[in-house]
């Protein structure tokens, strides 16, 4: 009877005949016969309109709900947006960091090339990654993956010496430093943005960034390619050999 009416409505019911059988515990036949249950039963209802105070909508599916509801705007000449009313409520959804997801594929075993491909696509690098993606694109893209992340580390070692501009930027457009810029302007070639090389330098720039693999040590600060022999590399401490490019220390 409870599932039949509902947890109120057989409440009340129920609270009707313990009235009428009274509080000295008369007997069921003792009910006296005008009762009307049916009236009581209506009589305490729950309001159809009445809004439950939670609901079953987990918090990831709000997170994805539109941001605002219904409005209206416009645009100035300046391209300044004025909207009719604000919104009322702001949906974000975050990418996952690479730091922290690329170290656990890292850490399952992925090997370089599929996180490499894996972050090839993503956010639209800054100013100061672009500069390092072209400069892993013309100085290392006919080297191993393993070489190209090489190379992007220098980068970083130097811009985090005391030696070296403090800017990715600088560093590589630090005159007579990397053979493709030009020395006087520190203009940086054009790259190919439709090539696979490309794509492989904008992922190794990523990962070489968020630090998700492991690569060369902090105090590796040059490099040059194995088929010449500049005179400063006799002054410095061999660090490793990768593919094409030999790499120094102080």
């Amino acid at each position: 009877m409870v599932k039949l009416l509902g947890g109120r409505a057989a409440s009340a019911v129920i609270g009707t005949f313990m009235l009428a059988m009274g509080s000295s515990g008369a007997q069921a036949q003792d009910l006296k016969p005008g009762l009307d249950v049916a009236s009581a039963v209506k009589a305490v209802e729950a309001d159809a309109s009445a809004k439950p105070l939670g609901n079953g909508i987990s918090v990831a599916a709000t997170l994805t709900r539109p941001a605002v509801a219904s409005t209206t705007a416009v645009a100035t000449a300046t391209g300044t947006v004025l909207q009719a009313q604000p919104a009322q409520s702001v949906t974000m959804q975050l990418p996952p960091s690479i730091a922290i997801e690329g170290r656990w594929l890292h850490s399952a075993g992925w090997p370089l090339y599929a996180l490499v491909d894996r972050y090839s696509v993503g956010v639209p690098l800054d100013e100061e990654a672009h500069c390092m993606a072209v400069a892993v694109y013309h100085e290392a893209r006919g080297e191993s993956l393993e070489g190209q992340l090489a190379v992007a580390r220098v980068i970083m070692n130097r811009t985090a010496s005391s030696k070296y501009p403090d800017t990715w930027c600088k560093v590589v457009k630090q005159p007579w430093q990397f053979s493709f810029v030009n020395p006087r302007t520190g203009h940086m070639p054009s790259v190919d943005t439709e090539s696979r090389s490309w794509a492989r330098a904008l992922g190794i720039t990523r990962l070489a960034i968020n630090d998700v693999v492991p690569s060369v040590t902090e105090d590796v600060l040059w490099y040059h390619a194995t088929y010449v022999a500049p005179s400063w590399g006799r002054r410095l401490s061999f660090a490793q050999k990768i593919g094409t490019h030999i790499f120094y220390r102080a």
